[in-house]
This record gives C-alpha cells, structure tokens and sequence, in this order.
C-alpha cells in the first residue's frame, strides 16, 4: 500500500546509454547501442539519455554520437531523446542530428568543472547564454554537476547549485538537474538541498541524478521522492561514472529504482522484467560490470519471496 503524502508514479530517465557507457574503455559497437536503447523502449523507458556530443578525443565511445542520435530519433518520434552537451559546438551537432531535448552540464565546483569542461563555471555560465541564443528550437536543461560534493574540493556549498540556477532562470530554463556526481549525497543533505531549491526557485522542475559510489542512491530518492521529486535519472545495470571525477562509481540501477518504487505503490509505467532482459544483453555486449541487484534476484531461487516482481 502506498504511503500518504507519496506521489502516484514517478518518471524514469535513464541514462546508460551516455552515462553508463563513457567510461567504457572498449567500444561498444553502434549497432548493440542501438538495441540496448530499443530495450529500454520496449520496457516501457520513455525517456532516455542516449548519447553526448563530446569531442571524441576526450571520450572515444561517444564517436558515433550523430548516428546513435539520429537513429534514435527516426525509429522513435515520441520518445524524449535527450543528449549531453557540454558546449555550443555540441548542441549545434545535436541539433544537426535531430536531437530536441539537450543536457548543459555546468559544475557546482570550479575544480571539477576545470577538469570535466577546461572552463570556468563563469566560462560554462556565459557559453549557455550563448547557446539559448542560438537554438532556440532546442529545449535546454542544466545539470548541476557535484551539487553535493566534489572529489577535488569536498562538500558542496550550497550556494554554489544555486548560483548556477539563478543563471538558468535568467535565461527561462526550467528543467534542471541536480546531480550527484561522485555518489556523496545522504538523504539528509539531499532533502536539504531539495528544499533549499524548492524554495528559491518553486517554478523549477527539478531532477534528480545520483551515484551510487557509497550505496546510498535509492535511499536519497526515498528522500526525494517524499518531497514532491517525481523525475529520476539512472542507469540500466547501475553503470556509468564520470570520466573526470576520480572515485565516480555507477549510478543508481534503472531496473531496482523501478522495483523500489513499484513495491512502494508508486507507478513507474516501466516493465522490470523487460529492463532485466536488457540487463542481460548488457552482460553479453558490453565490457563493463553490471551492478544492479534485480538481475541477480530475477535469476535466483529467492525471487518470489517479496512477491512478484
């Protein structure tokens, strides 16, 4: 039975398919990108981070960005196809490819964003303006990188996330993201943060991205999601990692955010047994561990105590 005061379902976007592979070091082949994101698709997935425009120097799995974009957006007209940008050049290539939706990463911390960009954050700051400028046809969201904490400088002040936001709001951007780069975040601070931006900021929608490097993920979306958050971004099998965050481990596994919430009584309109089939391909394809739980449990002897699942 769902708790008062829980919302009645909750949107999933994952990101494996930009998150989760750039830390890959073998190439994942295009084609079994491809059938990785029509997975998630037919599982119910109905928005997915699906690639990043990044100079392929810096993250070579991202070299086949325009065509896993294109493709995606040719097969699947409704889906919110979302790409990362870090920069003017990427979004004018996402939108050459067909891309709408596009993620602006700035960093809370001048230190990560220096290593993550090779720019500051007034550097980052000034570049969105610039690019709301030029493609006005783009829908922009900001994800604040290290909103929590950063491997080089520690704890986050807050006032460094809402720096960031008061900027987006000057540019009418909406949709933001707070990010959990390094999985740092406990759900103390993640609802503090929450409702410091909520406060300053009531018309933004905010997301939530969260590593689970210290396995607190799905605990600081319990947090969230008790306080009105009902957008998450994680990962099919828990992969991913931040190539310029040392410590950066996994996201928070599609496949168990969707069972948490689903045993908590909160709709995710998500097939988890479909999003363990991906899970299972993903073992097969891709040089990465997995490390969701649901897999393990789907394939146990234990997997109908708790009920179906």
């Amino acid at each position: 039975m769902k708790k008062t005061g829980f919302p009645d379902n909750v949107r999933i976007i994952d990101v494996g398919p930009r998150d989760g592979f750039q830390n890959v070091k073998t190439f994942i082949e295009t084609e079994d990108k491809l059938s990785i994101i029509e997975g998630l698709v037919k599982a119910g997935i109905a928005g997915i981070e699906v690639t990043s425009f990044v100079n392929p120097k810096a993250i070579p799995q991202m070299k086949d960005a325009a065509v896993v974009a294109a493709a995606v957006r040719e097969k699947y007209p409704d889906l919110e196809a979302i790409a990362l940008v870090p920069n003017l050049r990427g979004a004018d290539n996402a939108s050459k490819a067909g891309i709408k939706n596009v993620a602006y990463v700035v960093s809370a911390s001048e230190a990560h964003n220096k290593a993550n960009v090779n720019r500051t954050v007034d550097e980052s700051l000034a570049n969105l303006r610039e690019l709301v400028i030029a493609h006005p046809e783009l829908s922009v969201r900001v994800d604040v990188a290290t909103a929590f904490g950063c491997p080089y400088s520690g704890i986050t002040p807050p006032e460094n996330v809402l720096r960031i936001l008061k900027e987006a709001e000057e540019l009418e951007i909406t949709e933001i993201t707070l990010c959990d780069t390094i999985g740092i975040a406990n759900p103390a601070q993640t609802a503090d943060l929450i409702e410091l931006v909520k406060e300053k900021f009531p018309k933004m929608n905010i997301t939530l991205h969260l590593h689970n490097t210290r396995g607190m993920a799905l605990a600081n979306m319990t947090a969230a999601v008790e306080r009105g958050i009902t957008r998450f971004e994680t990962s099919i099998g828990g992969l991913g990692g931040c190539p310029f965050a040392p410590g950066s481990e996994g996201n928070a596994a599609t496949e168990d955010a969707v069972y948490m919430f689903e045993q908590m009584g909160i709709r995710t309109g998500i097939d988890l047994d479909k999003l363990v089939d991906v899970v299972g391909y993903i073992m097969e394809h891709v040089d990465a561990p997995v490390t969701g739980k649901m897999y393990k449990v789907k394939n146990s002897s234990c997997m109908n105590m708790a009920g179906n699942i």
